[in-house]
């Protein structure tokens, strides 16, 4: 099992952070970055450099997608999985064109969302 060292979680919503961070700690990632807004997020990826970014598509001022942009700016091989509530096609489609390696729906089942990012982490960190 690969997991990452560092990990940045944004979402403007605390709860959904403390869901996600519950999710990381349970599978063993012990270092975990928080942001609650897109810029946040871009900072704290320039000042801690994460092994990866959970990030949320839907937050004031800075988009996610708009934060992924910046951070593939930064480090285009950054790994960053996009959490979102909607999963509409064209939003999906955006977040790969700006270079996102995986995304989730936030209703994803826990013992799925483990599976996905288990899935992602394994690849991206062998």
């Amino acid at each position: 099992m690969s997991l990452p060292k560092t990990v940045l979680l944004a979402d403007d919503e605390a709860h959904v952070r403390l869901y996600v961070r519950m999710i990381l700690k349970q599978m063993g990632v012990d270092l975990v970055h928080e942001a609650s807004d897109g810029q946040e997020a871009l900072q704290k990826f320039e000042d801690f450099r994460p092994d990866a970014v959970l990030m949320d598509i839907n937050m004031p001022g800075m988009t996610g997608v708009e934060a992924l942009e910046a951070i593939q700016k930064i480090d285009s091989n950054a790994i960053v999985i996009m959490l979102t509530a909607q999963a509409s096609r064209q939003l999906i489609e955006e977040c790969q064109r700006a270079g996102a390696t995986y995304y989730i729906r936030k209703d994803t089942p826990r013992p799925e969302i483990v599976t996905l990012l288990q899935e992602v982490f394994d690849s991206a960190f062998v």
